[in-house]
């Protein structure tokens, strides 16, 4: 058995927040970040989706950006992750689901994350805000 050191899960828990603001803020496509969450090892998705749904509590997403998030997502408004993130309470538990769902959970967590902290940064942060994932410095391009 693998163990991962605590730097490892540091190291993908600040890179899973870079991705996740990215792709929030349009610097990062969805589909760019689901080719960066596709590419970890299937043992690390579970901790990205638990990751990933602690941001999407944080920004105290609301029903109206469980079905936005969803529209946005791709990912047919049936599927469990779709279901879930919709009911009142929204459900979390999307490492839980089977493997095979897994880049499902993350597109829909991500678009639903996406609409909520938008809502926020556009209201509660507004023009004073001292958040670190709201300030990402400028996208830089790559030759």
């Amino acid at each position: 058995m693998t163990e991962t050191s605590s730097d490892d899960g540091r190291i993908l828990r600040r890179e899973t927040e870079r991705v996740v603001n990215e792709i929030a803020q349009g610097r990062r496509t969805l589909d760019a970040g689901v080719g960066w969450f596709s590419g970890l090892a299937p043992t690390r998705r579970p901790e990205v989706l638990r990751e990933v749904a602690g941001y999407a509590m944080q920004a105290h997403i609301t029903a109206a950006d469980g079905r936005a998030g969803v529209a946005r997502s791709g990912v047919k408004p049936t599927a469990n992750s779709s279901v879930m993130i919709c009911m009142d309470p929204p459900r979390y538990a999307f490492a839980g689901l089977p493997a095979a769902e897994h880049v499902k959970a993350f597109r829909v967590l991500v678009s639903v994350f996406a609409v909520a902290d938008t809502r926020r940064r556009e209201t509660y942060c507004k023009g004073a805000c001292g958040h670190a994932w709201h300030n990402l410095p400028p996208v830089t391009e790559h030759s």
